[in-house]
């Protein structure tokens, strides 16, 4: 391996509860040996995290990790809910940077690092990148999942310049470019024609085939379950809702129009929302529109337990406004895995239906639409009740798998060697 070994800067990562995202670094660890790179993962120490999983989703393995002191400032920096701002740009966890870089730098001399590859959406990750690539002249990977700078987001005008900076300086100094959506990949190369069109890589987010041969093993243990005529359908929701970018509202207003009309829809449909991160908030939207019969919010479970009730339901739910047309939530590629029905309330001119529509799979109504949404559930039920719903092909779901990204991702740092 000697010669061929990269530092990944990854904020989110095992212990971690909460986000997909932590999927993605882990899964390239783990995959990358097999294309002849050693990975060596630089991460925050957990209590940095808002919530740490205490299951199997702690285990890593035997990647070779470290972990830098990072403070949440608005966890630790606090007194009664209030900090200097000053100390939570680019990000909250600003104080990873310090411990990071001498870390990174050790590591790097340590483990005769060819290349670095940091990870966004903490910030902070690129800013470490940055001053790696400043003290080594190594080569750079930036990777962001979700496009950074947006215009008018993020709102705080003090965070917003110092990502537009923190941006700018990623496409100055960065060898290579990765990006999750064709959207994103189209943004970046008309705002930074200097930095080379083929210069930027499309990875997209994917699925872990060896946790669903873990999920299905545990649903063959069980006994089959014997279907009933007109019986109720579930349709999952599984993972965060952010408001502004996953907002329900018009979804919850469509379940209160069709209780209103006593439609079978209303009468039948289950809609459970799991880990979303905003129960509260949630709940009593949910308790205005007394839809809490149709409504369940559900608790956080580990990874291979929501893979297994991704398999088990009779549909899956995906959310996602028009200001996020350039990004993909990363579920969408575990729903095509899981097999099931999919209704995606999204703009159907965005990138996430466009990957529906790629793959021949799913509902597409607006996020914004009662009406719409009432179609569509509608439809979910018709065709469930008909059994017209058809898995992808194993060619097409194949493509989204972890260790495919991981190739792509390999042949990009090869592409720094030579």
């Amino acid at each position: 391996m000697a010669g061929r070994t990269v530092l990944l800067i990854a904020f989110q990562f095992p212990p971690m509860r909460g986000s997909s995202a932590i999927q993605r670094t882990l899964r390239f660890a783990q995959h990358l040996p097999k294309f002849g790179w050693k990975p060596v993962v630089l991460t925050v120490t957990p209590g940095a995290y808002e919530a740490v999983s205490e299951g199997p989703d702690r285990d890593t393995g035997s990647i070779d990790v470290h972990r830098a002191r990072a403070l949440d400032t608005a966890k630790h920096l606090s007194l009664f809910g209030r900090y200097p701002r000053c100390l939570a740009v680019p990000d909250r966890w600003v104080t990873w940077k310090y411990s990071a870089v001498p870390a990174a730098l050790r590591l790097v001399r340590e483990r005769s690092v060819d290349v670095v590859w940091s990870t966004f959406p903490i910030a902070t990750a690129h800013a470490i990148g940055l001053d790696v690539e400043r003290h080594t002249g190594l080569p750079w990977v930036a990777e962001f999942r979700d496009p950074m700078w947006q215009g008018d987001y993020p709102p705080d005008p003090r965070i917003n310049r110092a990502w537009r900076q923190l941006e700018t300086k990623v496409f100055e100094r960065a060898r290579r470019v990765v990006v999750t959506t064709p959207g994103a990949a189209g943004d970046y190369r008309e705002r930074f024609p200097e930095f080379g069109a083929s210069n930027i890589h499309v990875v997209e987010n994917g699925f872990d085939e060896s946790a669903f041969a873990d999920a299905d093993a545990r649903i063959r243990s069980r006994p089959p379950a014997t279907p009933e005529i007109g019986q109720s359908l579930t349709l999952l929701h599984s993972g965060v809702i952010y408001p502004d970018e996953r907002d329900p509202t018009c979804l919850f207003d469509a379940l209160a129009l069709l209780k209103s009309r006593s439609d079978p829809v209303a009468n039948r449909l289950i809609l459970k929302l799991r880990a979303t991160g905003n129960d509260g908030l949630f709940q009593s939207m949910i308790d205005e529109r007394r839809i809490g019969d149709i409504v369940r919010l559900e608790p956080a479970i580990d990874y291979v337990r929501a893979l297994e009730e991704m398999l088990t339901v009779d549909g899956l739910l995906i959310l996602q406004a028009a200001n996020c047309n350039a990004q993909i939530p990363a579920k969408l590629y575990e729903y095509f895995r899981a097999g099931r029905p999919i209704v995606a309330l999204t703009d159907p001119a965005g990138d996430t239906a466009g990957a529906l529509n790629g793959a021949g799979a799913g509902l597409i109504a607006p996020l914004d639409s009662v009406e719409g949404i009432v179609s569509a559930l509608r439809e979910f039920l018709r065709r469930t009740d008909a059994h017209q719903w058809h898995p992808m092909s194993g060619a097409t779901t194949a493509r989204y798998s972890r260790e495919h990204g991981t190739a792509r991702i390999a042949e990009i740092f090869e592409g720094l060697r030579r």
